[in-house]
């Protein structure tokens, strides 16, 4: 009996071991896809993310199409190594790829007995192998064939790399989940810190989370994590890489996550973006001039940039301090009833505009953005879009007057949600826009010392419009100093009526603004629109002695080795725009404006004590609020406002540049205040004037109408003369509301009542 089986069972055998045979030849020969051979394995490369780095060396981004940071073996900590071993492959050293207890195991309680929780008999290089190209598709034969070009790879792998080197390989290819791979890249994102930095109990998790990263990902599942973790340790300590006191201290520590997502919770998100579209620019560049192939994506180049992550952090600061405060106050100025109901017809029109007014009352579940946090609620998409419309919105640029360097770039107060640069969105300037008409009075040779009439005024041609001053005042005449300090409107009116409109659109135009201005006085009082980086660009000016500057981000990039392809220029540099007196006497009646005018609030209520000079902006019915700030050394521009200027605060007590703008600089300056290097960077003081120069600003602010013609007569002996001509002369051109030239060319006749 058993001869008579014997024979068949021989002969399966032998078919068996002969398909066996066919089977691995075939893989051998690349039938089931290509297998690599030991010089390929050599030449493998990971795609690696291109990291950025800002001016004060911390991480602020990635670009990437697989998130992996590369790391070297010996910067990962001994401890880390021997949670893996012990975790994954504790035979490691002894076996050349494959680790034939593991499978006999696995065959064994899997197959035979059919236990799950048998375990894997793949080596750490096998994974590796998995790691460096993937699995493919063969139907019912994908898990023997992907399973033998494993084996057959990790042998080729042990020939040509060291166990270190497989180790360093395999810790920079392996998945965490979320997209993240390599251990460089999960340390970052779930505990803020280098592979270098991690503690026994944070490698433990990471470690731990290679069995299944969803199952045990720290964030998801912060229970799970925990056990697992306890398991690594415990693995640790049965192989002696752990001793058992240590191992119980260790899992008596909290989780400790510090999940860090740059992706969509960097700080630099904005800028990131910004400089994306430059990144692509230089490198099809070097690789069109140098015969590279270098990928932004994919090449783990080294960006370092000029932004200042110090600072940056502070600005992120001040707008959570600031705007969720603000925020709240507007929603519950929207939430009465008169403002509830302009909402839902804002909200009706917009719908109806979309094509959308069918889906009114519809509920969805949405995500919403709150100063707190993101949240989910059911909520109808006319009351979702009435959320938006009162939403505040802010964005905010520093950067260095003299090189351009960007220090802080904040776009938008959330780029998932918002991904909307408010850098550069054109908006109504309001009285921002004055220190451009004050710049091109000052080139045209008008002192600061000069009268602009405050008496009323009314234009019949403009539907009888009749201007007035923020505080209602009128009567009496202003130096142009003290005009501008204050933000005047008659007087400012007075001054553009004085100049031919050719030297302020000039101005406007050389200082770097892009959108055409009219001819209307109006525009004296800022309903041109512009950007925060263009009225940037345009108080550099002021700041630097009269050029203009271009932003600049990006100072150098490396290769993965450290090898410099391209190197950014930062120099003092520029066109020249505006005369150095003409800067000088503006820093000093700009600094007037914060000592005593409209951004007086700076020291006041924030303790700003730095040299600044600066100007507030109040657009139309509190549609727009702008503060821009700036010294030697730093310009800062920021602007407030809802997406649609219909919806904005009702009074100046919340709505004004100097309330909803200028806190953002308040509180950051303030925080820069408290820490010694970060103030040294950006406070600079201006240059002490010299006499001549002082005297040119040495008047009084306001005098009366009686003092203003004693001023003349005083003027006409010193001429000697006292003609009637000659006065009348004089008071034109002292008073430069009444001159009519420019005036007659707009309108035709004189409507100045």
């Amino acid at each position: 009996m058993f001869k008579k089986l014997l024979k068949p069972v021989l002969i399966s055998l032998a078919i068996l071991l002969l398909l066996v045979a066919v089977f691995v030849g075939l893989v051998y020969a690349g039938v089931f896809g290509q297998l690599y051979s030991r010089e390929e394995l050599k030449r493998f490369k990971n795609e690696t993310a291109s990291v950025v780095f800002s001016e004060d060396g911390k991480i602020i981004g990635k670009f990437f199409s697989e998130n992996r940071t590369n790391v070297q073996f010996k910067d990962l900590p001994d401890h880390l190594i021997n949670a893996l071993l012990a975790a994954e492959d504790v035979r490691f050293y002894d076996h050349q790829g494959i680790d034939t207890r593991s499978l006999i195991r696995v065959l064994v309680k899997s197959i035979i007995l059919r236990q799950e929780e048998a375990g894997g008999g793949s080596t750490i290089t096998q994974q590796l192998a998995k790691n460096m190209y993937g699995r493919s598709d063969h139907g019912l034969l994908s898990t023997p064939v992907n399973k033998f070009k494993e084996i057959i790879l990790a042998n080729r792998l042990e020939h040509v790399y060291s166990k270190e080197d497989i180790l360093q390989l395999y810790l920079n290819t392996v998945p965490f989940g979320e997209d993240v791979f390599g251990i460089e890249s999960a340390a970052q994102r779930y505990f803020n810190k280098g592979a270098a930095n991690l503690g026994v109990e944070e490698g433990a998790v990471l470690i731990g989370m290679l069995k299944a990263n969803t199952y045990y990902n720290p964030r998801l599942n912060p229970g799970n994590a925990v056990k697992r973790r306890n398991v690594v340790l415990d693995q640790m300590v049965r192989y002696g890489f752990l001793e058992e006191s240590i191992k119980d201290s260790l899992k008596q520590i909290p989780l400790g996550l510090d999940y860090a997502n740059l992706s969509t919770q960097g700080t630099a998100n904005y800028f990131l973006e910004m400089i994306r579209k430059d990144l692509l620019g230089i490198i099809d560049e070097i690789n069109k001039t140098e015969g590279t192939t270098y990928n932004l994506y994919k090449s783990g180049l080294i960006i370092e940039t000029t932004l200042n992550a110090a600072l940056q952090d502070l600005v992120l600061r001040a707008y959570q301090q600031h705007l969720k405060k603000m925020q709240a106050l507007i929603d519950r100025q929207y939430s009465r009833s008169a403002g509830k109901r302009q909402l839902d017809k804002l909200a009706v029109s917009e719908l109806k505009r979309l094509g959308r007014e069918q889906d009114l009352e519809i509920k969805k579940k949405m995500e919403l953005f709150s100063w707190d946090g993101f949240y989910s609620d059911s909520i109808s998409v006319k009351d979702s879009l009435v959320k938006e419309l009162t939403r505040l919105h802010a964005g905010f640029l520093a950067l260095n007057p003299r090189t351009g360097a960007v220090r802080a770039w904040a776009g938008g107060i959330e780029f998932r949600r918002y991904p909307y640069d408010q850098i550069f969105a054109q908006r109504q300037v309001a009285s921002a826009f004055k220190p451009v008409l004050y710049a091109a009075a000052l080139e045209a040779g008008i002192s600061p010392c000069q009268y602009l009439d405050n008496d009323p005024l009314v234009f019949k041609d403009l539907n009888n419009w009749a201007p007035q001053n923020y505080d209602k005042s009128f009567g009496g005449n202003f130096s142009v100093s003290a005009a501008l300090a204050h933000s005047m409107n008659i007087p400012s009116i007075n001054l553009f009526l004085a100049l031919p409109f050719e030297n302020i659109n000039k101005t406007w135009k050389d200082l770097g603004f892009s959108q055409p201005l009219e001819a209307n006085p109006s525009v004296a009082l800022g309903t041109a629109n512009a950007s925060i980086y263009e009225l940037a660009i345009a108080y550099a000016a002021f700041a630097n002695g009269g050029k203009k500057i271009q932003p600049k981000s990006i100072l150098a990039v490396k290769t993965a080795e450290g090898k410099t392809i391209y190197k950014g220029q930062l120099t003092s540099s520029g066109q020249r725009v505006l005369t150095e007196e003409t800067s000088v006497m503006m820093n000093a009646m700009l600094q007037k404006a914060v000592k005593e005018g409209t951004g007086r609030a700076l020291a006041a209520q924030y303790g700003v004590l730095m040299d600044l000079a600066g100007k507030t902006g109040t657009s139309q019915d509190y549609g727009d609020a702008w503060f821009a700030a700036y010294n030697k050394n730093l310009v800062l521009v920021t602007r407030v406002g809802c997406n649609l200027p219909k919806v904005h605060f009702s009074s100046g007590a919340y709505g004004s540049g100097g309330a909803l703008a200028l806190p953002l600089v308040g509180l950051t300056l303030k925080a820069v205040q408290k820490s010694p290097e970060l103030r040294k960077k950006v406070d600079g003081k201006f240059a002490m004037l010299r006499e001549d120069e002082a005297q040119k600003l040495a008047c009084e602010d306001r005098i009366e109408d009686s003092a203003f013609e004693s001023r003349m007569e005083e003027l006409f002996k010193k001429r000697g003369t006292t003609s009637e001509k000659a006065a009348k002369k004089a008071e034109r051109e002292l008073k430069k509301g009444e001159k009519e030239s420019f005036f007659k060319r707009l309108f035709k006749k004189k409507e100045k009542n």
